[in-house]
């Protein structure tokens, strides 16, 4: 399996987010990706290639133009007002406020664009996210031109963002981008498969209304955790989509017994819709050990998982979302990839 990654995911290296009413060194760090890397070389998983420049153009079919020129433009609209130090949000536009206005002001802007305040946009944060969006392009194409897998290494992670906002360490939907790419470049139906241990709430917001994507995730429960607002069972899309959207939310202390459950009738919904390509969202913070997370899936867990996807035998882009016990998201990570390979 070829891995894409590049180096420039560096740039998105911020100095605290706001967390459990603290603000802490971010979880979400560079060191992440570089232990992911080393395992994939560790575990000669197969070559690993720069990606290739796309420009805005496939972003711009998942995302709003207003919202990509403002994260383009965020940090030196931030250091004009503020100064050089990470941008954060002040307050959101909820419930009784008007949410049909976009402030001119940048404070404005950064909460009106955004839904929490542990995702800091820093000097770098720009080059970081185009570079992530275009590893996830690159796998797209290599899967696209007749490789059955690739591996697209992002960081910054994607799968919260939506159309028009960002949050939960995410700004460019890189899952969203890849599946929209899979469908112009011929592909008439698209799962995306998020097993990432939060709700996948930007995934599922960009494609809730249309059939041709099949959006499926497992994830905690919102009555229990972030990003709390979806994710539950009753949300089946609307319109076109009605039936197309799938959720499985699971309670804090899920372990494989009751995993492994979910995941088999979710890979059996997706066999029925029969995608010609499958994207997953390869979060590992379902790990006993993540810092942030409370399922409680061993390392041996994760073969199954792969093995798991295999058995649906379509062209397949992994794409990495979360995972935050650091020492051992490589680990479980490439676990996952390489029992895919192995069937």
């Amino acid at each position: 399996m070829i891995t894409i990654y590049s180096d420039e995911h560096h740039y998105q290296n911020a100095t605290a987010e706001l967390i459990d009413g603290k603000f802490l060194p971010p979880f979400e760090m560079p060191k992440r990706a570089e232990m992911v890397l080393v395992q994939v070389r560790s575990a000669n998983l197969g070559e690993v290639l720069s990606p290739k420049a796309f420009g805005l153009e496939p972003i711009l079919r998942v995302h709003d133009e207003q919202f990509v020129t403002f994260l383009s433009t965020a940090w030196e609209e931030w250091v004009t007002a503020h100064g050089n130090y990470d941008a954060l949000p002040l307050n959101w536009a909820t419930r009784t406020m008007r949410q049909d206005r976009i402030p001119a002001a940048i404070d404005g802007k950064l909460s009106y664009y955004s839904f929490d305040a542990g995702t800091p946009i820093t000097a770098g944060t720009w080059r970081a996210i185009q570079a992530s969006a275009n590893v996830a392009l690159t796998g797209q194409e290599w899967v696209t031109n007749g490789e059955l897998s690739a591996f697209a290494l992002c960081r910054p992670p994607g799968h919260h963002a939506a159309r028009d906002l960002y949050g939960g360490y995410c700004f460019l939907n890189n899952a969203a981008i890849a599946a929209q790419a899979f469908r112009e470049a011929g592909a008439a139906r698209v799962a995306v498969l998020d097993i990432d241990y939060h709700h996948g709430n930007g995934t599922q917001s960009i494609f809730y209304d249309r059939s041709d994507v099949f959006f499926v995730s497992l994830h905690a429960h919102p009555q229990d955790e972030y990003p709390y607002f979806l994710g539950y069972e009753d949300e089946i899309g609307v319109g076109q989509g009605e039936g197309f959207n799938r959720n499985y939310p699971l309670h804090w202390g899920t372990d494989w017994n009751t995993y492994g459950v979910a995941l088999m009738d979710a890979i059996n919904h997706i066999r029925e819709y029969a995608p010609d390509v499958v994207v997953i969202s390869l979060g590992v913070d379902t790990f006993e050990h993540d810092p942030i997370s409370k399922f409680r899936l061993k390392q041996e867990d994760y073969p199954k998982i792969g093995k798991a996807i295999a058995r649906l035998n379509r062209p397949t882009l992994f794409i990495l979302e979360g995972g935050y016990a650091v020492d051992e998201i490589g680990i479980n990570a490439v676990q996952v990839l390489s029992s895919f390979e192995a069937g």
